[in-house]
């Protein structure tokens, strides 16, 4: 099992706040009906020098889809006038724990950053530790310039998910919860079908996380939550969520054990849920 990891400790950090080359993200985002502002409570207080990554700023703007990947350049932009450059260290965090922070890790990665991390536990943890926090905008740094290479490999369009439907090498692993997956409980997004792809196993996100504290599990517990479902760690994996986000804390999970080739499917259920004439399975899938 590979050493590697995605997550910097809050101790970690905390060293390195007034180090030039780190740049903190806030990244916490909030579901459609939730009665929240994500970038006001950034504004209430925040890790000192963090700045707010509106996921649903940082998008394809011609998607009707929310918040699918702008395309490379757009990127490059949003992030330079962040103050982030290819030399920059990235720790993104959300206030969960881990729920959206996932979400840019995956895109630095898919843009070629490699440098990107992302806080274990969240501000949840940085909180409980009683470590400082700061209010107010963060004006950013000017720090030369980001560059974007693409990786259209850790990408799945909607075609891609059709074809891996096809294909019984392709495992696709959707990261919404039981009742979601199953059709039972309804989706935060209007018009949406309830249930999921015919073929996909369920590992909902929080199964990955520390239910009291939001931290990452240990490895081998991560790696028994998708045994269980009935994941081979060594063929090709999708994963898929409600619309992009919590998928990439599968993705993330995946890398810990070593997985860095992980395609996330970007429009996930926003997108197939959506679109007339695609199969749909409800229940409980059954381990392969």
């Amino acid at each position: 099992m590979s050493t590697r990891t995605a997550f910097v400790s809050t101790a970690w950090l905390a060293e390195r706040l007034s180090d030039s080359h780190v740049r903190v993200l806030d990244a916490t985002y909030v579901l459609p009906g939730v009665p929240r502002n994500a970038e006001a409570e950034f504004l209430e207080r925040h890790i000192p020098g963090a700045q707010f990554f509106d996921i649903d700023a940082y998008k394809d703007n011609e998607s009707d889809l929310p918040h699918m990947l702008p395309d490379p350049d757009s990127f490059a932009e949003d992030m330079s006038d962040l103050g982030i450059s290819n030399d920059c260290t990235v720790i993104c965090y959300d206030s969960y724990g881990l729920m959206s922070a996932a979400r840019p890790w995956w895109m630095f990665r898919t843009f070629g950053h490699d440098k990107v991390f992302v806080l274990d536990g969240g501000l949840k943890q940085w909180l409980a530790e009683g470590r400082p926090l700061e209010s107010g905008p963060t004006t950013p740094p000017r720090q030369g310039r980001f560059n974007a290479r693409f990786r259209p490999e850790l990408v799945s369009d909607r075609d891609a998910v059709l074809t891996a439907l096809d294909t019984p090498a392709v495992q696709i692993i959707d990261a919404r919860g039981a009742g979601r997956f199953a059709g039972t409980e309804p989706e935060p997004r209007a018009k949406l079908a309830g249930g999921h792809m015919p073929g996909a196993q369920n590992v909902p996100f929080a199964s990955l996380l520390d239910p009291a504290t939001g931290l990452i599990l240990p490895k081998a517990q991560i790696e028994a939550r998708f045994v269980a479902a009935g994941i081979d760690l060594k063929r090709p994996i999708i994963t898929s969520c409600g619309s992009g986000v919590s998928a990439c804390v599968l993705a993330i999970g995946l890398y810990e054990l070593g997985r860095a080739d992980v395609s996330v499917y970007d429009g996930s259920w926003s997108e197939w849920g959506g679109y007339p004439g695609l199969p749909i399975a409800t229940g409980v899938a059954a381990a392969l």
